[in-house]
């Protein structure tokens, strides 16, 4: 007789005793282990971001273009709504910057900052001067913040002052 026929053919309170008896198979995963994997799979997704994006340098420089670039477009909100001339000045030297309403701000030390644009609006020596006129126009420009070989280049119309950023290669 083999043992499941003997298992089927035991009365009810023998067959009871020896499935107690028998040690319970585990199934599924415990909580820990799940808690491992999760924790396995959220840093090996932060080291590859890192690494596809340039690092912290390349975080801070992206989030430095993007503070350049609302501003610009304040300034061009301003002069809209204002009906007034908006100047937006940069000194690439000193990595600081003044906006509409006496915004200003700098840039971390960090960066090498790049500066085309029209000279004729420029007052002084080493500054750059973008102009947004009341019909939302611009004198246009380009600054570009870079490092090592990355940089963000932070366009700028004069036709019609549209703002836009673009992830480029440093051009040295």
């Amino acid at each position: 007789m083999t043992i499941a026929r003997a298992r089927r053919s035991m009365p009810g309170p023998a067959m009871r005793r020896l499935r107690m008896r028998r040690p319970r198979i585990a199934r599924g995963f415990t909580l820990l282990e799940i808690l491992v994997v999760v924790t396995l799979i959220a840093a090996l997704s932060l080291i590859l971001v890192g690494a596809m994006t340039g690092g912290m340098d390349g975080l801070r420089m992206r989030s430095a273009a993007k503070e350049l670039v609302a501003e610009l477009r304040f300034a061009r909100a301003q002069a809209i709504a204002t009906g007034t001339v908006q100047t937006f000045s940069i000194v690439p030297a000193q990595r600081t910057w003044t906006g509409a309403k006496g915004r200003h701000g700098d840039l971390p030390k960090a960066f090498e900052v790049v500066f085309t644009g029209v000279r004729q609006v420029q007052s002084k020596e080493g500054e750059g001067v973008i102009l947004f006129f009341e019909d939302g126009a611009s004198t246009g420009g380009q600054i570009q913040l870079r490092r090592d070989n990355a940089a963000w280049n932070i366009d700028v119309t004069w036709l019609t002052g549209e703002v836009a950023l673009r992830r480029n290669e440093a051009q040295r």
